[in-house]
């Protein structure tokens, strides 16, 4: 495994006191460049990278992955995008984050691996652009926001709906209050996989390319599965959450957002899931079947997953609905819709079926591209971002206790500011955090 993570927590050391000025603002060499890592090659990371190079600004300088081919994959295409630059290449992260001119990293990993990669990069003195879920338990995400802020570090959380410009319209329609006092939301994906989900491939050795080892990291010793690596491992425990913490997030970080005052813990009060892997044929371990209700001062919000069945909620098969006094609101990527109450809502104040569909050129392009944007220009002037790493955690929180409440079949009553469970059992608070196979240890 190579170095020891006390060695490794010296040799940051050494880069967070290089680092003592804010990363962007060190003597950068020609033209002021902002040197990126990417850790994660696959899908998401290699299209975040494209993002991070459309600002001319930015080089990749590193790239790291355990799959020595989504690592040459994603090297050709950052090279083919810089005037042929080619980034250094790693297999283990903890190389890339000893480059000291390195500014800032991009964490694409599987979830099981955002919190050690976050904290360790981090400490050695980078800011952070992380994708959603922000971690895999609770205690983990609460451990990354406290060294984000004892190292001063900018960490930007994936959840780039923050940065599209009809949500940030729509909240600010209930913001001030045009669908009256809400006290509901609803927020859903549906689709069909019925009978084979995504199958049931049988253990077998790992690619040649792939590290296995590596790949599980922290996560429980377990043989390599088709399944349980590439874009399939958000259904396994050890690895992610299941729909709820894939797309559940970034639902919910939008009602948080709209329905949650700025100064205001977004937290749950209570928390009820009841849900099971019902009829799927195949070796996940997520369910097929979700339904979890969450109490907070003043409203109610209800997720719904099943793949099962796609029937849709208002003809889509994802989507947000806020319910006030005074109107109901869909949102989704592609824009809102307002439907007036028919009484109580003043003339003109809505037509019926107001919308704003099609807002931005190209599916979720503007929101990513803002993001970025956003990212960046928190880097120099130290400010937070607009999907700060304390917004990420509690919005990923909120789905983790939707599986806590599933998994220890217990109604969840949670406080938000000590991040505690009342009155639980053991295994709903085994839940909240997760044992580390060594040698990974979570930094203190």
């Amino acid at each position: 495994m190579g170095q020891t993570r006390r060695q490794f927590l010296a040799s940051s050391a050494g880069a967070a006191a290089a680092s003592s000025l804010p990363a962007t603002l060190r003597p950068a060499g020609a033209n002021d460049r902002i040197r990126i890592g990417v850790i994660g090659a696959g899908g998401q990371g290699r299209y975040d990278m494209s993002v991070f190079q459309r600002n001319k600004n930015v080089e990749v300088a590193a790239i790291c992955d355990v799959h020595s081919g989504h690592l040459k994959e994603t090297v050709d295409r950052a090279q083919a995008n810089q005037a042929g630059t080619q980034p250094q290449t790693f297999g283990d992260y903890r190389r890339l984050l000893e480059m000291k001119d390195i500014d800032a990293v991009i964490i694409g990993t599987p979830d099981h691996w955002h919190a050690l990669t976050c904290i360790n990069a981090c400490q050695a003195g980078k800011d952070v652009y992380v994708e959603k879920p922000l971690s895999l338990t609770i205690a983990e995400g609460r451990r990354m926001v406290d060294v984000a802020r004892s190292t001063n570090r900018v960490v930007q959380v994936g959840t780039q709906q923050r940065s599209g410009p009809h949500f940030r319209r729509a909240v600010e329609l209930i913001r001030n209050g045009k669908l009256g006092k809400v006290t509901f939301a609803r927020c859903w994906t549906y689709e069909n996989n019925y009978p084979n989900g995504i199958g049931n491939p049988p253990d077998s050795d790992p690619p040649p390319e792939l590290d296995w080892d590596m790949w599980l990291g922290p996560a429980p010793k377990a043989a390599w599965n088709p399944n349980r690596s590439e874009r399939t491992f958000r259904w396994f425990w050890d690895y992610s959450g299941g729909k709820i913490t894939d797309w559940g997030t970034h639902l919910i970080d939008i009602v948080h957002w709209a329905l949650i005052p700025d100064d205001a813990i977004a937290a749950p009060k209570v928390v009820s899931a009841h849900g099971a892997k019902i009829l799927l044929r195949d070796n996940r371990e997520t369910p097929d079947t979700l339904e979890v209700v969450f109490e907070y001062p003043g409203f109610f919000l209800a997720y719904s997953s099943r793949e099962l069945n796609a029937r849709p909620i208002e003809s889509r098969n994802y989507g947000i609905e806020f319910f006030g006094t005074d109107g109901t609101m869909f949102l989704d990527r592609d824009g809102f819709e307002v439907y007036p109450e028919t009484a109580g809502v003043k003339e003109g104040e809505f037509t019926w079926r107001t919308a704003y569909m099609n807002f931005h050129g190209g599916p979720q392009n503007e929101h990513n591209v803002n993001h970025v944007k956003n990212f960046l220009e928190c880097m120099q002037s130290r400010k937070r971002p607009v999907s700060d790493i304390e917004i990420g955690h509690r919005s990923t929180s909120a789905s983790h206790l939707g599986n806590v409440a599933l998994r220890s079949q217990q109604r969840i009553v949670w406080d938000g500011a000590t991040e505690t469970l009342h009155s639980a059992t053991s295994e709903a608070k085994a839940l909240l955090n997760r044992p580390y196979r060594k040698p990974w240890v979570l930094p203190a």
